[in-house]
């Protein structure tokens, strides 16, 4: 062994950032594999690092007994004296051997056992140092291509990006500088696995919170973030202090600040909307720059019916539905877009449906409108007691009204899919029934808009201009 070996130790424990203790470790299993394959499995062997010399010692212990029957472990009282004086039958005697019995081929298994164990504690380093940063954003030179994914060079060891977690459109070469999001980090027999992406939402948000001081000091705090990688994005922030403006401090002066995140995203469009606690207001924050008529909260279904001005329903939906699609993933809420005139063509037509049951007249029907009603369907679905609670209605009169409701709805939807059928059969005619005054991803006009002639009368609660 070199008389250097502390020196080379420590060496090497800087430049490779390992623990030195892990290096001696190593160094001690190594010298202890050579010496077995040298003298084979039956020595009581040690192998110790002494710190002091500088130098590996190598201990085989045999027990003093008064008659010998194996060598290897096992030593007359006579020869103990001689190594120990004091020694008597029972003791553990540990006598130091020369390393360099040990030969060529055993120096060379020892070399395999330090540098096996040194990549394992390199390993091991790199996935300690990084499996506590997972959210984090890192910088790295894009190092090759691996079937569509991107290895990317951190410096101490190499991550991937895969293609599904690249931004579409994006293009990068080899010796490019890149900024990622740690998303995972895992650990397998081969070395820790680094997963990057730059499609992630909580990538947008480090972003913004690397540019943007009031996020990184916790006064402004983005809530929701909703993504379209390449294309669009929601982000919904809120402010702790009421002197701050959430919107302004993610915009900066002049749009210094997004337009930084917007550069590094390639041009990836990002709409600030302030966050509030009232979902229909939050909606209507989210559809912006559509101007919203009013919002029906259906909290049971976990959906909203969102009513825009005719001339702004494409603007509302959005490209392709996108505007709809994002506002939809930021507030968690299912969103019907519809137009105004669409909107009162249903409701007329749903007042009317209840004058066409049986036993209702125009003061019946305005009860039931009043109290949640709002067409023969919803009459269909409702039972005698609840009917019998409203102003003039008998069990009778509940009964008949109810029969009616459920006969009128069968026949509609008969009739409905016979139409259905014929238009199958005639795919030239123009398709029969209602025209759906919902939309979701979809930026097409109605094709028809008609004042109705009678509107029936609306909830103040649920709306939202």
């Amino acid at each position: 062994m070199v008389s250097d070996l502390k020196r080379v130790i420590d060496q090497v424990s800087r430049e490779k950032g390992l623990d030195r203790e892990v290096l001696v470790k190593a160094l001690e299993e190594a010298v202890k594999a050579a010496a077995r394959k040298k003298l084979g499995p039956t020595y009581d062997l040690e192998v110790n690092f002494n710190d002091e010399a500088g130098e590996i010692e190598v201990f085989e212990f045999k027990e003093v007994v008064e008659k010998v029957a194996n060598e290897h472990l096992e030593v007359s009282l006579e020869e103990g004296k001689r190594i120990d004086p004091e020694s008597e039958i029972g003791d553990s005697l540990g006598i130091k051997m020369d390393t360099d019995l040990f030969g060529r081929i055993a120096a060379q298994s020892a070399k395999q056992v330090i540098m096996q164990r040194l990549r394992e504690a390199e390993r091991n380093v790199v996935y300690g140092d990084y499996k506590d940063r997972r959210g984090e954003i890192v910088h790295g030179i894009v190092q090759r291509f691996d079937k569509g994914n991107i290895v990317v060079n951190l410096g101490r060891t190499e991550a991937e990006l895969p293609l599904k977690e690249q931004i579409p459109k994006e293009a990068y070469k080899q010796g490019d500088r890149i900024r990622c999001y740690i998303h995972d980090v895992k650990q397998f027999s081969r070395g820790p696995q680094i997963v990057l992406s730059r499609t992630h939402p909580n990538f947008l948000s480090s972003l913004f919170e690397n540019e943007v001081p009031e996020i990184a000091e916790g006064i402004v705090s983005i809530v929701q973030v909703a993504r379209e990688p390449g294309s669009r994005s929601k982000i919904a922030v809120n402010s702790r202090d009421g002197d701050v403006d959430p919107v302004g401090a993610c915009v900066g002066m002049k749009g210094s600040r997004v337009q930084a995140v917007v550069q590094e995203l390639r041009g990836e469009k990002i709409d600030i909307i302030p966050w509030d606690p009232d979902p229909a207001k939050f909606i209507c924050n989210a559809l912006a720059p559509a101007e919203i008529v009013r919002v029906v909260v259906d909290e049971e279904r976990k959906s909203m019916e969102v009513v825009v001005p005719d001339d702004q329903l494409s603007l509302a939906i959005g490209k392709k539905g996108q505007n709809v699609r994002l506002a939809s993933k930021l507030s968690g809420w299912h969103l019907d877009v519809t137009s105004e005139s669409n909107y009162n063509r249903a409701l007329k037509e749903a007042y009317e449906s209840l004058l066409k049951l049986d036993g209702v007249g125009e003061k019946t029907a305005l009860t039931l409108y009043q109290e949640g009603f709002r067409s023969a369907e919803d009459v269909a679905s409702a039972t005698a007691p609840d009917l019998v609670q409203l102003e003039d209605i008998s069990e009778e009169k509940a009964a008949k009204i109810i029969e009616s409701a459920v006969r009128f709805v069968s026949e509609a939807k008969t009739q409905e899919a016979n139409q259905k059928e014929g238009t199958e059969a005639l795919p030239g005619e123009p398709v029969g029934g209602a025209q759906a005054v919902g939309a979701q991803a979809s930026g097409d006009e109605p094709a028809s808009q008609e004042d109705p002639a009678e509107e029936p009368p609306e909830e103040k609660a649920n709306e939202q201009g």
